[in-house]
């Protein structure tokens, strides 16, 4: 049975097939589907933008679909960046300029606590089946550490390990992250309605 991820993003697909790989399913992206237009992400919360993406990806291409959007909580930033974390610099940015935008804005907090959340939306072509979340505190750090992951991986220091993401396997990643979480609490509402 097939399964659409509403996403381009090749570091996040590798990721949630990576914590999806014991289900029994073809899991294909957004880029697999022709034709596929990009949904607007106009929600002022990482749960509505999932719902909209789940929903509206459910919709054009008739499967089951499954949406992710994260965000990014910056206690010192007042919640900042938020539900705008993929875009904090700017439309077009890279990963790297998120980071750098990041460490400059905290340069002068003592305060570093931050928290990723992960809402996942499980939609069908009828609507909207389930939501699931996932969230990981941590904080971050003054520079760079670490190479792996993407993101904002190298500056977020997860208190669970004391590493940053960037610092660890993908596999250690995956077990605590957010988007671990939200996905594994997702997976019992998958198999309910792919098997």
């Amino acid at each position: 049975m097939k399964l659409l991820l509403a996403t381009r993003n090749k570091d996040k697909i590798k990721e949630i097939r990576d914590i999806l790989k014991d289900l029994n399913l073809e899991i294909v992206s957004a880029s697999g589907i022709p034709g596929m237009p990009d949904v607007i992400e106009d929600r002022d919360t990482i749960e509505g933008n999932s719902i909209k993406k789940a929903e509206e990806c459910a919709i054009f291409s008739g499967m089951l679909t499954l949406a992710d959007d994260t965000g990014l909580f910056v206690e010192a930033l007042e919640g900042k960046p938020g539900v705008h974390a993929a875009r904090f610099a700017g439309e077009n940015c890279t990963y790297k300029d998120n980071r750098d935008k990041m460490l400059n804005e905290m340069k002068e907090n003592i305060n570093r606590n931050a928290q990723f959340r992960t809402v996942v939306a499980f939609a069908s072509p009828e609507g909207l089946i389930d939501t699931a979340q996932g969230k990981i505190d941590g904080t971050i750090t003054e520079s760079e550490i670490g190479t792996g992951g993407f993101g904002y991986d190298p500056i977020f220091r997860a208190d669970e390990t004391g590493k940053t993401f960037g610092e660890m396997s993908e596999k250690k990643k995956n077990k605590i992250s957010h988007r671990g979480k939200a996905f594994r609490n997702m997976i019992p509402v998958i198999v309910t309605h792919t098997s």
